[in-house]
């Protein structure tokens, strides 16, 4: 039940909020109406998009946004069966992940369980030794015959591919024990089609579990490092032979997490009297090959990493110079934002010899993140790289607090110029997802965005030519209902349809 209360909106809110806050509206297998352009010929496969999608009960927002139920976004594009020749089409079908969870607030219309950045509404007797509620709500990962909705926190739940009916909670075929963890963010190599991932292990010794598994989803290798403390490792990088982790000086007030006290959100201590740590973990054996140690930051997201002819190692990343994010984030779900967090998209070389951070160059002075670059190039120097970013017209902090990422930009390695997307004043695209033509290089093709227009609150589908971000998009594709704002999704070549 949506109540009045929940999608009442003022004059002051901004434009984005009800991407945010109005719980998702589902539909089912829909064809999608081209309003300009056309779709490429050569665009055959699916997108999958995954965010919160309720995190509103009651007229009560959650503590977090990242505390949103997770609803999936599925845009097939192929032809139809009847016209095996004819012009591409495409369908869509938006889905709430029905976890247990959901279900039974579903029914209660309350929330009932812990989140990261809320409690139990409950006694803290009664809260003592619960498990946080797994949302569902950050990635995607095509798996075999189902789609993974991934949470950072807990197993994955299994979707149809097709219509993204849950299937449940799913083990990987019994890799994953009770109470471990699979990351949001599972690398591939585009080379072998290996698939790396981590969960962090929590208790008084807490571990690092690393993951990889063959092309078909099969284990090779598994591994637990030791962790000096429990931090937030949101993200992984591909760089050569090495899978690299930047732990931030943060670490969870470990006693007042587990007998809630606090939630995992306000029990997280930003230390920057402390080194963030580099770990550079060899990709065959899983095993910790060199540890370096530089200044403090925290980023949730890398570009992309590589091996550099003196072997040296280098990585790209939305770096900020602290915490701060988090706080920004987690005001976002109210719509009122009282918190400055920003950074800078950077290239970091490090000298594993030497055990030394060799320098780092600003590539993008102003915020961004959710930064992405050609699978094709995943762990090799690549030479764009796609990110969310402000308007480049927006240039008071103060609009920086309050707005959501108003535009795409693309930065070139080889030139250092910054190109962006042409999007009116008042629309919030998704993260930017590269799409290889199959018939290019693997380094030509298409980059797609979910576009909220809050001018119009309606959302599209906008197809750019990688090579020509600044032009207008060769395609846009009207849903037939408002997409929330998201997080994190993933192309999968083959068509479902």
């Amino acid at each position: 039940m949506v109540l009045a209360t929940e999608q009442a909106q003022t004059s002051r809110d901004p434009q984005w909020l009800p991407a945010v806050q109005r719980p998702a509206i589902e539909f089912p297998l829909t064809p999608l109406t081209v309003t300009a352009g056309a779709i490429p010929k050569n665009l055959q496969g699916t997108l999958y998009r995954n965010g919160p999608g309720r995190i509103v009960r009651s007229g009560q927002p959650t503590g977090h946004w990242f505390d949103g139920d997770g609803a999936v976004l599925a845009v097939h594009f192929g032809r139809s069966p009847d016209q095996p020749q004819g012009p591409p089409q495409a369908r869509a079908t938006y889905r709430m992940v029905q976890t247990a969870a959901y279900e039974q607030e579903e029914a209660a219309d309350r929330w009932l369980f812990a989140n990261y950045g809320q409690l139990a509404p409950k006694p803290w007797w009664q809260r003592v030794g619960r498990d946080l509620k797994n949302a569902a709500n950050t990635s995607v990962l095509p798996w075999g015959d189902r789609l993974l909705a991934l949470w950072e926190g807990g197993w994955p739940h299994a979707l149809d591919l097709d219509n993204l009916t849950t299937i449940g909670p799913d083990s990987l075929d019994g890799v994953l024990k009770p109470g471990q963890a699979f990351s949001a963010h599972p690398k591939v190599d585009p080379a072998t089609g290996e698939i790396y991932n981590f969960g962090v292990l929590p208790g008084p010794r807490p571990k690092l579990n690393l993951l990889r598994f063959d092309r078909a989803g099969r284990l090779l290798a598994q591994r637990q490092l030791p962790l000096r403390s429990l931090p937030l490792i949101h993200d992984c990088v591909l760089a050569g032979p090495y899978l690299v982790f930047c732990i931030p000086p943060l670490s969870l007030e470990l006693l007042p997490a587990l007998l809630n006290f606090k939630c995992f959100s306000d029990a997280m201590k930003w230390q920057g009297d402390r080194p963030t740590q580099v770990w550079f973990v060899d990709r065959e054996t899983l095993t910790l090959a060199a540890t370096i140690e530089a200044e403090p930051w925290f980023q949730w997201h890398f570009g992309n990493g590589w091996q550099n002819p003196d072997r040296s190692v280098s990585l790209t990343m939305a770096r900020y110079p602290n915490f701060a994010t988090n706080q920004h984030l987690k005001e976002a779900a109210s719509g009122k934002i009282n918190t400055l967090a920003t950074s800078q998209y950077v290239e970091l070389r490090f000298d594993l010899q030497r055990r030394q951070l060799l320098d780092q160059r600003i590539l993008f002075d102003r915020h961004s993140d959710f930064p992405t670059v050609a699978p094709s190039e995943v762990g090799s120097p690549n030479r764009y790289s796609y990110f969310s970013a402000h308007r480049p017209d927006l240039n008071r902090p103060a609009a920086f607090k309050q707005e959501q990422f108003g535009t795409i930009a693309r930065h070139d390695a080889q030139t250092d110029r910054i190109t962006y997307a042409s999007l009116e004043p008042g629309c919030y695209p998704s993260e930017p997802l590269f799409v290889a033509d199959p018939a290019g290089d693997g380094r030509s093709g298409w980059i797609l965005s979910v576009v909220y227009d809050g001018n119009r609150d309606c959302s599209d589908l906008r197809i750019w030519q990688s090579d020509q971000l600044d032009d207008v998009p060769i395609a846009r594709l009207a849903f037939p209902h408002p997409i929330n704002l998201g997080f994190h999704g993933v192309w999968h070549p083959k068509s479902t349809s």
